[in-house]
């Protein structure tokens, strides 16, 4: 009898935290992003710029800023624009975005490229790619409201 009684308690806690956490996905929204990201470096290269998250109907200014290790040689400027998904709040959109990648831009080019930060938001974006800059690197970007 008392076995039951505890099994019947586990059950309805996994079930309430399985519910709590379905609806916070449930309830998170989405906006749009817009990013301008100037690049450069010789093996070691940073990258820094801002954007506007425009989420809600209220807009809010970023700024970006990152480091690359690895093969990078060059200069470029890139402006991406896309979506922002599994947000709740504007501050989640702070974070490291972390990526591993190579490219190569000689004058112009496109860039598309989809990131997650340690707090779920995705950041699905696209745009274009100016400069000259060749990479096979180890990237991060790290993204702060202002």
């Amino acid at each position: 009898m008392k076995l039951s009684s505890i099994f019947r308690a586990s059950l309805i806690a996994v079930t309430a935290l399985a519910g709590a956490s379905l609806s916070s996905v449930a309830n998170a929204d989405s906006g749009t992003i817009s990013l301008t990201i100037y690049k450069a470096g010789w093996v070691i290269g940073g990258s820094g710029g801002g954007g506007v998250l425009n989420f809600q109907g209220r807009s809010y200014a970023l700024s970006a800023g990152g480091i690359d290790y690895g093969l990078v040689f060059g200069g470029s400027k890139t402006v991406l624009r896309g979506r922002v998904s599994n947000i709740n709040r504007p501050s989640d959109v702070a974070g490291v975005y972390g990526a591993a990648g190579a490219g190569l831009a000689v004058g112009g080019g496109a860039r598309a490229i989809v990131l997650t930060n340690q707090k779920g938001a995705v950041l699905e974006l696209s745009g274009r790619q100016v400069g000259l800059m060749a990479n096979l690197d180890l990237s991060g970007l790290a993204i702060t409201l202002k």
